[in-house]
């Protein structure tokens, strides 16, 4: 691949640039981070994902928000970035390891269309629902239904780590305005010394749930994996659903399986948008 050059991808409408850190000339910075996602300055995208070294695992992972902070892990990043690995025959094997902030991740290519990854699967790892481990501030030994006031409204949440940390409501009805209005709040709620991500979720029945997302550093987005795993798990404990669910999305559908010990399994599409070169009057930018 040419110097400064970068990969697009979208899962479910989550998209990511995805970069090497060995192959970029200029720093990561945070203003570059922020300057390459804005869609009217930079390339526009939900974040970016470098390829670094690993010596615990077959191949490194730094995962970055549009606002420039660093985040644990991402289901949907993990599976546009193990599409990247194998299209681009950075690894040439359909099962390997990949080491994120938020622990080694095993990944598997399921299915391929011209020699490229189009359906991937990810090992998020293990559910973590001890409030400290997430963490709250909570002192309950685990977050269920704890009610909490955000401004005129009382919301009954439920917290659990993914590698990341995540709040699930439950609710009757999904109302998109909702959660881009309480979404940032509870996100930055004094009980989340880390910020948090939020997901409003509805049950359709025992193998279907439907929901809405607003990201930590992101926002609302319309597909997230790792949120898709923390609401799986959470209603799973709770004995609302089977061990293996379908999430809808706006942006379409992850299926998740949970083990008897809260192991989590996440299966989705993922589609290259476009590749390029960052143009040296971009860099000049923010260098």
């Amino acid at each position: 691949m040419t110097i400064n050059s970068f990969v697009k991808t979208q899962g479910l409408g989550n998209e990511y640039i995805v970069l090497d850190e060995n192959n970029i000339t200029f720093p990561l910075t945070e203003k570059a981070i922020q300057t390459i996602c804005n869609v009217n300055f930079g390339i526009g995208s939900d974040g970016i994902l470098v390829k670094t070294h690993s010596k615990k695992a077959d191949i490194g992972l730094k995962i970055f928000n549009p606002d420039g902070s660093e985040a644990e892990k991402s289901g949907n990043g993990l599976r546009i970035f193990c599409k990247y690995v194998f299209d681009y025959k950075i690894l040439c094997k359909k099962q390997f390891t990949v080491e994120t902030k938020g622990g080694i991740v095993n990944a598997t290519i399921q299915e391929t269309h011209n020699n490229r990854a189009s359906i991937v699967t990810v090992d998020m790892g293990k559910a973590i629902f001890s409030s400290p481990l997430i963490p709250t501030l909570f002192e309950c030994q685990e977050v269920q239904d704890q009610n909490i006031q955000i401004e005129d409204k009382n919301f009954q949440v439920n917290c659990v780590s993914l590698g990341n940390p995540h709040c699930v409501i439950l609710k009757e009805n999904l109302d998109v305005d909702e959660i881009k209005k309480y979404g940032p709040l509870i996100e930055n709620y004094s009980k989340f010394p880390n910020r948090i991500n939020v997901q409003f979720a509805k049950i359709i029945d025992r193998k279907n749930v439907e929901i809405l997302i607003w990201e930590r550093g992101a926002g609302f987005t319309l597909a997230s994996g790792s949120s898709s795993c923390a609401v799986a798990s959470v209603l799973r404990k709770k004995g609302l659903i089977d061990h293996l669910v379908t999430i809808h999305m706006l942006g379409g559908y992850l299926t998740i399986e949970i083990s008897e010990e809260f192991n989590i399994r996440m299966t989705g599409e993922v589609k290259q948008i476009c590749d390029g070169t960052f143009h040296e009057e971009l860099i000049n930018s923010f260098v």
